[in-house]
């Protein structure tokens, strides 16, 4: 029988998509004050976004319960005996543990993996795209595990933030440094390495921002597959990917749009570009070792880890 392949919606993964590689995916929980939406499914992301600009009240978002993935698991171990459910680094998130205890839940009807991908949004799916191509194309169980291990080290993410004001709304940073970024024009620039996220410096502008993520692409080795991920910025976006694509296949560049999940602390204007690299020893530009040396607190930034669960 085929591998089914689980994930959730912090993949920030197209529908058409992964309904083309049959992919599930379990919704977030998205809150505004007393109001609960299931990210995707309750609340598209236009709706989202404009709920975050006019709302008074800031969103929080929570992990999938283990009754959600185990409702999943249930109704997919009618049609098969292997599921292979990959989810957001549980160093930010509690959605792991939540796979875990939903596998728990839905007994022993077939065997279930649940892997921790340390990646987010399409750093995520691209992991998760890679699997589904092996499993509808009849591979084995192990065979599919084996391109996710490879996968999961392999994955390059890098973001830039228009502005700190939904950081700030979150208490993620204080108002002095929100106000500093705002007058210095500033875009801080984040990567994450090993489920964590790191600051990988700033730009004074945002097309210069929007050039480091051009060359992560000219800088990486053997790339596999590449995303482009915006929260509201679908032109910019598309520009981007047609510069890629004077230097790397079109086919393979996919663009997608960030979700409530991660959308709550970037805001509107966040552009992420993530890749899959072949080879399991990343090279790092110059420009990025320096700030990926040594894993920082964060708040050396003012920029500290996400967190998708409720305060």
């Amino acid at each position: 029988m085929t591998v089914r392949i689980v994930t959730d919606s912090t993949a920030d993964l197209p529908p058409q998509l992964a309904q083309q590689l049959g992919i599930i995916v379990v919704p977030v929980y998205v809150r505004f004050g007393e109001k609960v939406y299931r990210d995707g499914v309750d609340i598209s992301e236009d709706e989202f976004y404009q709920k975050l600009v006019d709302s008074p009240t800031h969103p929080t978002t929570s992990q999938p319960s283990p009754g959600d993935f185990a409702d999943v698991y249930s109704k997919l171990s009618q049609e098969t005996d292997e599921i292979v459910s990959i989810q957001v680094t549980s160093k930010l998130s509690g959605t792991y543990n939540s796979a875990l205890q939903g596998r728990e839940l839905a007994g022993a009807r077939c065997r279930i993996e649940v892997v921790d991908s340390l990646a987010l949004s399409m750093g995520l799916g691209l992991i998760a795209m890679a699997a589904a191509r092996l499993a509808a194309a009849g591979e084995s169980l192990p065979i599919v595990m084996e391109e996710i291990r490879q996968a999961i080290p392999n994955i390059r993410l890098l973001g830039v933030f228009d502005t700190l004001k939904y950081l700030l709304r979150g208490g993620r940073i204080g108002k002095a440094k929100a106000l500093l970024g705002s007058i210095l024009n500033v875009k801080p620039l984040i990567t994450i390495r090993d489920g964590e996220l790191f600051p990988a410096g700033q730009a004074r502008t945002r097309s210069k921002g929007i050039e480091r993520l051009f060359e992560l692409v000219k800088n990486a080795l053997n790339i596999q597959e590449i995303a482009i991920v915006h929260s509201t910025t679908p032109d910019e976006a598309s520009s981007l990917r047609e510069r890629i694509g004077s230097i790397f296949d079109k086919k393979r560049i996919h663009t997608a749009r960030l979700g409530p999940a991660l959308g709550v602390h970037g805001g509107p204007g966040t552009l992420i570009l993530a890749l899959r690299e072949k080879i399991s020893s990343i090279r790092q530009n110059a420009n990025e070792d320096e700030p990926l040396k040594e894993r920082l607190p964060l708040p050396h930034l003012h920029i500290p880890k996400l967190n998708f669960s409720h305060p």
